[in-house]
């Protein structure tokens, strides 16, 4: 059996890596072999979070090979779908997805829809807001990532499965020694540009602050050129072989989300990153965040600016309690988000789909 996973980027995407490819030798132990079909290359995704803007000749290329794809009469017997076919198009393409007459699975870890339903341009508002509608009522089940994305996703479809975005817990796991009591501790984030300017960038002078009264550091990975531009933040360019190894080097992750629908579709992603590798966590009280973070047993859910302050405070101090919560974050990764689990549970799924 052969799965035609179209992802909208190849392998340098973790949303690539890690709701598909990491599936592999399940899917090989039920006789499925994957055959990838990213829109955008790893050289176009690049270019994004190097430069910050998209080339519109790559854009071209990638949908007009997407195009002759489907139409190509792939030697496939299941579609796998990341996203949608053809972002920021109508919905009439959409349609194609139906041209190799094979059955198809939706999957998706952000709330897309928001991208048209929300958007400030009302032509876009107007042309766009319903096209995912298609997408999905062409699909046999759905995966989500999450309850705020399954509830849109039943609207359409008549199967939905919720399946998190999790990790392999062999690959990341707990650092095995503690940091000496007279060293600076980290507070860290891993993540995207966009995601750095959004969400971490509005709460930056707070977290500054307490660097100068406690002794902390601020680590990011995968930030923008401000952030490592700027001589308070300890910045490591992104690099998926060096991933664990800056988590290792933190003592606290943290993942502060704004209150919006585009933040409620998010799937906590850095949360389960950082507990599957034994660290307490901060989190915005927002959309996943508050079932993954059981506040005060594996991290603290804070919103206010004195939550942070308090929240951080108590955790510099209390080495015991980082050590605590870190242990119980792993524990609840190791029986809710890990590919362990999850492995065979969606390699059966697709194998049954007919």
């Amino acid at each position: 059996m052969n799965v035609a996973l179209l992802t909208k980027y190849d392998d340098l995407a973790a949303s690539t890596r890690f709701r598909f490819s990491q599936y592999k030798p399940y899917l090989k132990e039920k006789g499925i072999e994957m055959v990838f079909q990213p829109l955008f290359s790893n050289n176009y995704l690049q270019n994004l979070y190097k430069n910050g803007y998209r080339r519109q000749d790559q854009i071209i290329s990638s949908y007009y090979n997407r195009l002759k794809w489907l139409i190509s009469k792939p030697d496939v017997d299941l579609i796998w779908l990341h996203y949608e076919l053809f972002p920021f198009l109508p919905s009439i393409f959409e349609r194609l997805i139906k041209l190799p007459k094979k059955p198809i699975v939706f999957d998706y870890d952000d709330a897309i829809f928001h991208n048209y339903d929300f958007n400030s341009n009302w032509f876009i508002k107007m042309l766009l807001e319903k096209k995912l509608q298609t997408t999905i009522s062409s699909a046999k089940i759905s995966f989500c990532g999450n309850n705020y994305l399954a509830e849109y996703a039943s609207r359409y479809c008549s199967k939905i499965e919720i399946v998190p975005t999790l990790v392999d817990t062999k690959i990341f796991y707990p650092k095995i020694t503690q940091r000496p009591k007279n060293d600076f501790l980290r507070i860290g984030w891993i993540g995207t540009p966009s995601t750095w300017n959004n969400y971490v960038a509005p709460i930056l002078p707070m977290l500054k602050e307490i660097t100068k009264k406690e002794k902390i550091e601020i680590a990011v990975m995968g930030a923008d050129k401000k952030a490592k531009a700027d001589s308070s933040i300890n910045f490591t360019e992104w690099k998926k072989e060096e991933e664990v190894s800056f988590l290792h080097s933190l003592d606290i992750g943290i993942m502060p989300l704004t209150n919006t629908p585009w933040a409620k579709g998010k799937c906590g992603f850095k949360l389960i990153q950082y507990m599957a590798c034994g660290l307490p966590v901060l989190a915005s009280p927002v959309g996943v965040n508050s079932d993954i973070v059981e506040h005060g047993v594996n991290g603290f859910l804070v919103e206010t600016v004195e939550d942070w302050k308090s929240a951080i405070k108590k955790l510099c101090n209390e080495p015991e309690l980082r050590y605590q919560m870190g242990t119980a974050g792993r524990k609840k990764i190791e029986e809710k988000y890990s590919l362990e689990i999850w492995g065979p549970h969606v390699a059966n799924i697709l194998s049954n789909i007919t």
